[in-house]
């Protein structure tokens, strides 16, 4: 990738950020009810990504568990600092067993 394409993807990344900004504080609650509407579905997609996604191929390796740990400990409402170390620990874990 060159410097160009990389220089053109951050302004374009600050420009949308300057912009949701600019939305918000305009629109008031409307903008920013719309706005966290959008925020949970974004997460929860890259979150699934990240975990099942390898490429173009599905996995289940020790991230799928640790997910399942951190969700059932968030909806315990454990400290999430509790919540990352248990999750790590169980896909450490996981991978040192070989799963």
């Amino acid at each position: 990738m060159s410097w160009t394409a990389v220089l053109l993807l951050c302004a374009a990344s600050y420009a949308l950020k300057a912009a949701g900004a600019f939305a918000s504080s305009r629109g008031g609650e409307l903008a920013g009810g719309r706005l966290d509407v959008l925020v949970v579905p974004v997460i929860a997609g890259l979150i699934a990504v990240q975990t099942f996604g390898d490429g173009k191929a599905l996995v289940l390796d020790g991230r799928a568990p640790a997910l399942l740990v951190a969700a059932v400990l968030i909806w315990r409402k454990v400290p999430l600092l509790l919540v990352a170390v248990a999750a790590g620990a169980t896909a450490a874990l996981l991978h040192a067993v070989g799963a």
